[in-house]
């Protein structure tokens, strides 16, 4: 039998995940386009994720999925955490990862460090289901400029230090590649408090094997316990891989029940993708990552 393979017809959205596979999804009704300093933005209303965002043509958040990454890559880390009061986040000009860390009831204060004041604007405007206010809230504090300096010049000159970094980054490309490398995970080490993490995201180990495979590598060379985990997040269209690194915070040091007894104790409530049995089970890896992370 013979199969015919066509091109993607009009009105669907697609990014490429390697250089022979990629994914697409209906476009529904374009909302705003444009070009801001450092890259190209598009908003549209998409039948099944709803009011959904991307930046240089590859997929970042949508009103509907936007939790799968969110939830795991703040919650991971803040309930291993003995009780985070300052974080920082480099990236993340959606609010979605700001609004997971406000759930913290000792959270004092949130940086997010953001190249793109567009990325904010268009959040303000568009993705209120995402950040949920937090964009506003008292305790977040918005620095627009580049998260490379923050980190190295203006973080450690004002003596901040902090519990959780969240790297809430575009992929190692462009703007954002040097904010993976080794030298920026040392600086951001520097920057943790005792018993403090690090968490980004590492990439898909489908269609990027050799990336997820690199980027674990590099935290261990700056940490001392680093734990990948994955899920399944939808508008990214596969498997997708998150790490934690720590010099002594461990999220596998939290069984079930003690996972259960921190989200009642902080009031963490409403979550619609982790409760106690997936935080352990994401770390639970078949053997091709066992392989793949060896």
């Amino acid at each position: 039998m013979t199969t015919t393979v066509s091109a993607l017809p009009d009105g669907v959205l697609s990014e490429s995940l390697s250089t022979d596979a990629g994914y697409f999804l209906q476009a529904g009704r374009l909302l705003e386009r444009g070009e801001s300093e450092w890259q190209s933005y598009e908003v549209w209303d998409t039948p099944r994720f709803g009011r959904l965002f991307r930046l240089d043509g590859c997929f970042m958040t949508s009103e509907r999925d936007e939790f799968y990454y969110h939830e795991n890559i703040i919650h991971v880390p803040g309930l291993a955490h003995a009780g985070p009061r300052r974080a920082l986040i480099i990236g993340g000009g959606d609010g979605g990862s700001a609004e997971e860390l406000l759930k913290y009831p000792g959270m004092e204060k949130v940086v997010i460090a953001e190249l793109d004041a567009k990325v904010i604007d268009i959040a303000r405007r568009y993705f209120d289901a995402v950040h949920h206010g937090a964009l506003d809230d008292p305790r977040v504090d918005i620095r627009i400029g580049d998260g490379m300096k923050y980190v190295h010049e203006d973080g450690p000159a004002a003596r901040d230090r902090y519990d959780l970094i969240v790297l809430d980054l575009t992929d190692p490309v462009g703007p954002a590649e040097a904010l993976y490398a080794e030298d920026f995970f040392r600086a951001c080490r520097a920057l943790l408090t005792t018993g403090g993490a690090l968490s980004l995201h590492i990439g898909t180990p489908v269609f990027q094997p050799e990336r997820v495979r690199a980027l674990v590598e590099r935290l261990r060379q700056v940490f001392a316990c680093v734990r990948p985990y994955f899920l399944y997040i939808p508008l990214y269209g596969s498997l997708w891989g998150l790490a934690t690194a720590s010099d002594s915070l461990d999220p596998l040091g939290l069984d079930e029940a003690e996972v259960d007894r921190r989200l009642a104790a902080r009031g963490i409530a409403r979550l619609q993708h982790l409760n106690a049995a997936v935080y352990r089970a994401q770390f639970a890896f078949p053997n091709h990552l066992r392989a793949l992370l060896a």
